[in-house]
């Protein structure tokens, strides 16, 4: 490593080990799109007022044990933007989301929770073909949608729809422990067709790719991995808003360690690289909904990759790199030319609206 590579570096971890200050003044987009803006809100606002040692962890599910049983639960916001995209819509959206962010908690989806805000004027139609494909999303992911709420705003203050779902779940398979060093990273199949195919439906960009949304429940393809690899899954995180990029350096951050990614092992079909190169867009960067990162033991790799190959939903799964010591909470990338670049987070999103 050069003096100047490791000056960067150094640069980069002072910063990244200030205490996060909000300097602005309102609520931009940027703030939610899972980046470095989205860091600072959490950090500055929302952690400074709530923070506890559960909330603290910053998981994608929250766990505790309640008399005994460990559970999960998680919430989120859906206010994607078309509402219908090839492949799904919000509803399906919705119910996969929440069951993700469980089952990457090592948890079994049990039951959600499902609120409505919708505008004045939105066709009835649409709402039933949204709870349809909830309806639909729920019982292939095995989970009951049991309590929600509604609420309908003026004309013009909702962009038809948005939903929220929560969701408790069994915690079967925790993680197995801290991430270390020649730990494998994997990705559970092509990334980035998620956000590609949103920002296409759009119509707003005159780019025609055959391009499907990955969204999808990854409960069955999870709890299969924690029972083919038994205590070797050290973490699990589902690749949405930022992309696998921004996982990566929020594991690499949480263990102080580096991850090292090989370009060329990351899965990319040819119609989203084809998009992205269009746009000037990294795929790293590209929202999934459908496909999340698993770092595992290296000695369970190619048993982890075996059985992530044996799911319908795991067939196009890859070791994309392995975790080291140096330097610490930093993802690099090597490049397919032969360099190296580091891989940070973004400020904003290039793809708002894609969830």
């Amino acid at each position: 490593m050069t003096i100047r590579e490791e000056q960067v570096l150094e640069r980069i971890s002072r910063a990244r080990g200030r205490k996060a200050r909000l300097r602005e003044d309102t609520i931009t987009l940027a703030h939610g799109s899972g980046g470095k803006a989205t860091h600072t809100l959490v950090e500055a606002v929302f952690r400074e007022a709530f923070g506890n040692p559960v909330l603290d962890r910053l998981d994608d599910s929250a766990r505790f044990s309640v008399n005994g049983a460990d559970l999960a639960f998680t919430t989120d916001s859906y206010v994607v933007s078309p509402l219908f995209f090839p492949g799904g819509d919000i509803g399906d959206l919705a119910v996969n989301g929440t069951v993700n962010d469980l089952a990457v908690a090592g948890a079994t989806p049990l039951h959600l929770s499902a609120g409505f805000i919708l505008e004045e004027g939105f066709p009835v139609a649409d709402l039933r073909r949204i709870t349809e494909s909830m309806r639909c999303a729920a019982e292939a992911a095995g989970v009951d949608i049991v309590t929600g709420d509604t609420k309908v705003v003026e004309r013009g203050k909702a962009d038809g729809c948005y939903i929220n779902t929560a969701g408790v779940g069994v915690v079967h398979s925790p993680p197995a422990g801290e991430i270390r060093p020649g730990d494998a990273v994997l990705v559970t199949g092509p990334i980035g067709e998620h956000g590609v195919t949103v920002m296409l439906a759009r119509g707003e960009l005159d780019i025609e790719a055959d391009t499907v949304s990955d969204t999808a429940p990854l409960n069955c393809l999870l709890a299969d991995l924690a029972c083919r690899c038994p205590g070797a899954v050290r973490r699990m995180r589902d690749a949405t808003r930022g992309g696998v990029a921004t996982v990566l350096n929020e594991l690499a951050a949480d263990a102080g360690m580096a991850v090292v990614v090989d370009e060329d092992a990351i899965p990319v079909r040819p119609a989203v690289r084809g998009a992205c190169e269009l746009l000037g867009i990294d795929p790293m960067y590209v929202a999934c909904e459908g496909r999340a990162v698993v770092v595992v033991a290296p000695e369970a790799s190619d048993s982890a990759l075996d059985s992530l190959r044996t799911h319908p939903l795991g067939a196009e799964a890859a070791v994309i790199g392995h975790v080291k010591d140096d330097p610490p909470g930093t993802v690099l990338l090597k490049t397919a030319f032969g360099g190296t670049r580091i891989v940070d987070l973004l400020v904003g999103d290039p793809l708002p609206r894609i969830c």
